[in-house]
């Protein structure tokens, strides 16, 4: 009697490299067009220039860690307005859940950096070892001569300025660019510029040239969320076994008028950058980059069939296809009550993100109490508390401004260093200054412990306002 098989499941296999075949196409257009866009404006957004005047960088976008500012051509982002930043990010993750499902992993297939980064790998190692056929003799060829030393060590140093460049975009963001390149020519850029440099390097070139679809398989946490995202109606990459099974070469054989429309070429496997077969259904490892329609297109105009053997289609439409009937119309198939609510969601953020943006002011203030002691008693019986407030000119020149408070009568203002309440700030600054709030003796407020009130700022310049709530402490008079 056999012993039952007890052997624990495989969550990891071992790499076997793939080699992509070139193909042509208006998915392969559209690929190559994407990855363009995308690497121009990665490579080439750090060197745009924009005017802000004399006292503000003239990067257009640029991540002010040291100044904690965040640049983007005319809007500048401060600390306490990282709300923008988070919507952005709702708006990101939103967008990335309608098209999902609508279109499935159409992020995947097309704009993440991972499939990118790894198209271009795929397309200079395509340049120096040559096309699918070629760079397999040269992998199985187990002897290292002179020719195929040369070929890896051209192809891995081109891989290698690939991840340099890349790494070097990337702090050119946080950092003046033209600056930053003089210092790190010169060895003179700070060690963490450096650093970052090497760590992206590194990662670009292993994720890249050896962990291309491992990285989307095992690393990426993506493929197993956006299963929870897609259903019947999402439109993806899909095989029509109806039409094109059973398989054959279509000779002119016995039985071959019995044969479906697919010729088992392989040309889909061949091309599919992830390796993988898409007429055995639905995988989780497919990113639906569309080079197997391709592929498939191509073979089909060659053997006198129809496209769209292997195309963008949804689940639902099995059935009717199957009958003979048409499938039903992309849009509806986009346009449900799933996606519609993501866009109202999406457009929701979006619009008030704009709002807030045009909305806010160009002064602004933040009260802190010094509660160490809460408040003081002067000798006449006048009531003191003591408050940090920090105001920000978020405009290009300096500014006066003054403090006065509101809403409770008989409180005075009066600021450390001001003998009328006023206090300067410097252009696109931020000033602490240390307030005090009295309360003369007969006129305090009649509470126990706390009363709120409000502090002022006002730009003597341009008439703004700005303010805040807070609490005078005193006692039972």
């Amino acid at each position: 009697m056999t012993a039952p098989d007890t052997d624990p499941p495989q969550l990891y296999a071992a790499r076997e490299p793939i080699f992509p075949r070139r193909v042509k196409g208006r998915f392969r257009n559209l690929k190559w067009l994407i990855m363009l866009v995308t690497l121009g404006i990665y490579y080439v957004t750090p060197w745009l220039r924009w005017d802000r005047g004399p006292n503000l960088p003239d990067q257009a976008v640029l991540i002010d860690l040291a100044n904690r500012r965040f640049f983007f051509f005319w809007i500048e982002i401060w600390p306490h307005e990282f709300y923008f930043i988070a919507g952005l990010l709702v708006m990101a993750g939103l967008g990335l859940f309608l098209f999902t499902s609508a279109l499935g992993r159409v992020w995947c297939g097309y704009a993440c950096p991972q499939t990118v980064w790894t198209d271009l790998f795929i397309l200079v190692e395509r340049w120096i070892e040559g096309d699918r056929n070629a760079r397999l003799r040269l992998h199985r060829q187990k002897k290292w001569d002179l020719r195929k030393a040369r070929l890896r060590v051209t192809k891995w140093v081109a891989w290698l300025f690939i991840g340099l460049a890349t790494g070097g975009a990337w702090v050119f963001y946080f950092a003046d660019a033209p600056s930053l390149l003089r210092d790190l020519l010169t060895f003179s850029a700070h060690p963490v510029a450096y650093t970052t440099m090497l760590i992206l390097t590194f990662t670009t070139f292993l994720f890249g040239g050896f962990a291309r679809e491992q990285i989307c398989i095992y690393a990426c946490p993506w493929p197993r969320i956006q299963a929870a995202m897609m259903d019947e109606d999402t439109i993806t990459v899909a095989y029509r076994d109806w039409r094109g099974e059973p398989r054959g070469k279509h000779r002119k054989a016995e039985g071959a008028d019995r044969l479906g429309d697919c010729i088992d070429c392989n040309a889909c496997v061949n091309v599919c950058p992830m390796g993988i077969d898409i007429r055995d259904g639905q995988q989780m490892a497919c990113i639906t980059c569309a080079l197997c329609i391709d592929a498939c297109d191509d073979v089909m105009d060659k053997v006198g069939k129809p496209r769209g053997l292997i195309d963008y289609m949804a689940l639902t439409d099995e059935v009717s296809e199957r009958a003979g009937k048409a499938p039903r119309k992309i849009w509806k198939h986009v346009f449900r009550p799933r996606t519609i609510l993501y866009t109202v969601l999406w457009g929701a953020v979006g619009i008030g993100l704009v709002v807030a943006l045009f909305i806010r002011s160009d002064i602004d203030i933040t009260v802190a109490p010094v509660r160490n002691p809460t408040y003081i008693t002067l000798s006449d019986g006048t009531i003191r508390n003591v408050y940090d407030v920090r105001l920000r000119n978020k405009l290009g020149e300096e500014r006066q401004f003054r403090v006065s408070a509101a809403d409770v009568p008989g409180l005075e203002v009066q600021v450390e260093g001001s003998e009328d309440a006023l206090v300067a700030v410097a252009p696109d600054s931020t000033h602490l200054a240390r307030v005090y709030v009295t309360a003369a003796a007969g006129t305090a407020p009649a509470v126990a412990d706390r009363t709120g009130f409000t502090l002022w700022v006002e730009d003597l310049d341009s008439g703004d306002r700005a303010s805040e709530g807070t609490v005078f402490n005193g006692k039972e008079q």
